[in-house]
């Protein structure tokens, strides 16, 4: 059996998206706690956050995996940006402590032209901060892998394992591995050896005992396009019989399995859960 789910809503409240995520056959689900579009965020009602940890329990599913809003740029060579993303991440990782989250999944950004290098210490020490300003607790940060756009940050495995090198606290940072996304970076993920290739290459530099979670997505764009654009489960360039080969993997089939597909008259997201666990099965 694969542990999957998928992303849920939380609006009206919280702890409302526990019962949206056993909706939907949820074994675990990831959300944002917050408006993902803007920069402020309400502090979070005692009671909300009561409610949402006893419906947890209750429900017995999880992990609850949660994640960065859009706009924070830990890479920015703007200094407003920059200092409003640091902000903005300890905030997160102080918010997934009150509400019992043990894993904050975030991209790393976007260098804007300042290079590669100039980003790899910016997004260092930007979680630096965060982590030493969010004091200790138990929530681990997830570095999510790129689909390699312009002057996107951590599109190479390499370059995940360089950066979760440099950070202070390593043992509180993980890793979230996008299907969707390494595709989108030119890793193949369409045959044994191609699945074989990249699970290898993620123990050789990072260790997969730091892999967390995968976000388990098809892709619209062709392999090495750069193109971050989710498709269904099996309805992509990956397709139906690379996603057998990605989910007979033992790494895999050990992590917590987040779809973030579309929602259409194709398939909603209770069908790409039973899809995967159809692949699953094979």
């Amino acid at each position: 059996m694969v542990r999957v789910g998928c992303h849920v809503s939380i609006a009206g409240s919280i702890d409302l998206a526990v019962g949206r995520a056993l909706e939907r056959g949820c074994d675990t689900f990831q959300i944002f706690s917050r408006n993902p579009r803007g920069w402020k965020a309400k502090d979070l009602d005692p009671g909300v956050v009561d409610a949402f940890r006893a419906a947890v329990d209750a429900a017995g599913i999880g992990p609850v995996v949660d994640h960065m809003p859009y706009l924070p740029n830990p890479a920015s060579p703007d200094d407003a940006i920059y200092e409003k993303s640091v902000t903005a991440l300890t905030g997160e990782l102080e918010r997934c402590s009150l509400l019992g989250i043990p894993f904050l999944v975030t991209h790393l950004g976007h260098h804007r032209g300042a290079g590669t290098d100039a980003g790899q210490e910016r997004i260092i020490a930007a979680i630096d901060r965060a982590l030493a300003d969010a004091g200790e607790g138990d929530v681990m940060l997830l570095l999510e892998n790129t689909a390699g756009e312009k002057n996107s940050m951590g599109s190479s495995i390499a370059e995940l394992a360089l950066i979760r090198e440099g950070i202070d606290s390593r043992e509180r940072i993980g890793i979230c591995f996008d299907t969707c996304h390494a595709f989108a970076a030119g890793y193949d993920l369409r045959t044994t050896d191609a699945v074989g290739a990249v699970f290898g290459e993620l123990d050789d530099l990072i260790g997969l005992e730091h892999i967390r979670v995968i976000h388990l997505n098809d892709s619209k764009g062709d392999l090495g396009g750069g193109l971050d654009r989710h498709e269904h489960i099996g309805l992509g360039a990956i397709g139906e019989e690379g996603f057998r080969h990605i989910l007979r993997h033992p790494a895999v089939r050990a992590l917590p399995l987040i779809c973030e597909t579309p929602v259409d008259e194709r398939r909603d997201d209770a069908g790409n859960i039973e899809k995967v666990r159809e692949l699953a099965s094979q």
